[in-house]
């Protein structure tokens, strides 16, 4: 599984690069706040909803941890998706959050 820190991807935003950000905590959790431009689909909705996303884009997976994130690139990474998991989650985001 591919991944970067939360600093690459902090870096990467202020590049102007556009990154595809999916955020997979739950609802209440990204009302506390979340990276700017992420779509939420939390992690027990995923399965249901990847048919929503595109194979041809790489996704960058997000979660409180680590952990939800990681189990979301295996699962995607199982279909033929390409994802990058943010290592540490947002507890290592320092960035600005919506």
């Amino acid at each position: 599984m591919k991944t970067m820190t939360a600093k690459e991807v902090e870096l990467a935003l202020a590049e102007g690069t556009t990154l595809n950000i999916l955020d997979v905590r739950e609802a209440g959790e990204v009302a506390a706040g979340k990276i700017p431009g992420a779509v939420n689909i939390p992690l027990g909705l995923l399965e249901f909803r990847m048919n929503e996303l595109d194979k041809s884009k790489e996704y960058i997976m997000v979660c409180l941890s680590g952990g939800r994130s990681g189990s979301a690139s295996q699962f995607l990474e199982s279909y033929g998706y390409n994802v990058i998991n943010m290592a540490g989650g947002m507890y290592n985001w320092e960035g600005t959050v919506d």
